[in-house]
């Protein structure tokens, strides 16, 4: 029995990077100095000096960038932050933007 199926080729392929997004922690009044420092050290794994650089600008600039992921890298690391500040009694909050 024959067959009229007809076989396509692409020449290309073409990938497409995921969308990247910004983690930022915003400023509040109550949340500690020391407690942010400790969130950049363990959430996302920063130095000391770098954690110390982003608490400043969070304190001057009402926000800081924590870094830039993927989408379910950052979700992960604003629910790890939301997390750890309420269990710690503290209102930190996180957001992520679009690269």
């Amino acid at each position: 029995m024959p067959s009229n199926t007809e076989l396509e080729l692409k020449d290309k392929i073409s990938l497409k990077y995921p969308k990247r997004y910004k983690v930022f922690i915003l400023n509040d009044d109550y949340t500690s100095m020391d407690f942010v420092i400790d969130v950049l050290m363990t959430v996302f794994h920063k130095s000391y000096e770098e954690s110390e650089a982003i608490m400043l600008e969070v304190h001057k600039k009402e926000r800081g960038l924590c870094g830039v992921y993927t989408h379910e890298i950052a979700q992960t690391k604003v629910m790890q932050v939301h997390k750890k500040a309420r269990d710690s009694g503290f209102p930190l909050k996180s957001t992520m933007e679009e690269e």
